[in-house]
């Protein structure tokens, strides 16, 4: 099967998993939510928010998976590939918004402490783990190395650690009668979210601004296009990301000038071809010269 086709049945899959995932936790969104009202929880009505964001993300990551599958256009002619890169900062920046307001809401239930129905809160805490770890380990499972899977399956994630600590929380209750506990594991919650979404923002833009991919040294790169023989020298090597996982060069590569036009097109179907087995780059652009070019002024 080629890399092509293998890439496709990887998207579908992805696509799949998304599909269950966003179906499962749009569900129990709404289970968290009444519960929260019902047992009085900031716990819970943090991870229904929480789920909410979860649902949104789902969503987006959905969409932008389809978007990436669109052929190149006129008006986009390298396609949409990066579309899932703006779901995957969408995602973060609406997690951080999340988590200003868990701060905000917590702080005031430390200053007026609630009572909170711990039997409620641990039992509807226990589902939700469940269903956020379910849903983490088919995310993980079909993430791959793209950044909008990885963002779908970090909202999970955050989401079992969240419920994990909202079940803390009415273990708490339950015991200690400590109904503080309740806007604490809020604000736990909050943090979490905070530490991985800063992160996900970060790569997602390294990416919207054309960075160096991750794990691509550029200098390895342009020593192992040098040792080819019929390379003289390489300059203006430049490294990017289409999308989170479609890494793409260009660069000018000047050969011996006594090669002919066939020669040296053989020598580029070459390096290309070492650019793929070696460092799985796809899309290159090979500019082939005789000799250095001009400074430009």
């Amino acid at each position: 099967m080629s890399g092509h086709h293998l890439h496709n049945h990887e998207r579908q899959h992805q696509a799949s998993a998304l599909r269950i995932a966003l179906v499962v936790n749009g569900a129990f969104m709404f289970v968290e939510l009444f519960a929260g009202i019902a047992f009085d929880s900031l716990a819970l009505l943090a991870d229904a928010g929480h789920m909410l964001s979860d649902v949104g993300a789902l969503a987006i990551a959905l969409v932008g998976h389809r978007l990436v599958s669109r052929p190149p256009s006129p008006r986009h002619t390298y396609g949409l590939q990066r579309a899932e890169v703006l779901g995957a900062q969408l995602n973060s920046v609406v997690l951080l918004a999340l988590a200003v307001w868990l701060f905000i809401e917590a702080f005031e239930r430390l200053r007026d402490p609630q009572v909170v129905a711990g039997v409620g809160l641990a039992v509807v805490a226990a589902l939700g783990l469940a269903v956020n770890l379910g849903s983490a380990v088919l995310l993980h499972r079909n993430r791959g190395t793209s950044l909008n899977m990885r963002g779908a399956f970090l909202h999970m994630a955050l989401d079992a650690v969240g419920s994990l600590i909202a079940l803390g929380a009415g273990f708490g209750v339950v015991a200690f009668d400590a109904h503080w506990l309740d806007p604490i594991a809020s604000i736990g919650i909050g943090l979490l979210i905070i530490g991985s979404s800063w992160h996900l923002l970060a790569e997602a833009t390294h990416v919207l601004l054309e960075g160096t991919p991750r794990g691509l040294d550029v200098g390895m790169l342009e020593m192992a296009m040098v040792e080819d023989p019929a390379v003289d020298s390489i300059h203006h090597l430049h490294v990017w990301n289409l999308a989170s996982d479609v890494p793409a060069l260009s660069a000018h590569v000047v050969v011996g000038s006594e090669r002919t036009l066939h020669e040296a097109q053989l020598h580029s179907d070459r390096l290309k071809e070492m650019l793929h087995d070696r460092f799985g780059i796809d899309h290159a652009t090979l500019e082939l010269e005789c000799h250095d070019c001009a400074p430009l002024r």
